[in-house]
């Protein structure tokens, strides 16, 4: 027989990150010092996000993130994305 703890108040308020806000928050610290040129294959691991959902991601903040200048820098086997803080 198992017991679960009664949820307390602390754990209701920690929502887990949210995959958009996991990419923009890691978009900003890289770009923290100026710009950062990558493909999505690349820091996949790093983001805990498929290279698929990154670009879906990436063409999403690109319209969302005012803080982050995000283009398609070119595409050569991927997309290389440029980010820079706005």
């Amino acid at each position: 027989m198992s017991v679960t703890a009664p949820s307390t108040e602390h754990e209701t308020d920690a929502e887990p990150e949210s995959k958009e806000d996991r990419l923009r928050t890691y978009l900003r610290e890289k770009a923290a010092d100026g710009e950062v040129y990558f493909k999505g294959k690349f820091i996949s691991e790093e983001v805990d996000l498929s290279p698929k959902e990154i670009g879906a991601l990436m063409v999403k903040l690109s319209d969302t993130a005012s803080d982050l200048e995000i283009e398609k820098w070119s595409y050569t086997s991927a997309t290389t994305w440029r980010v820079a803080r706005a």
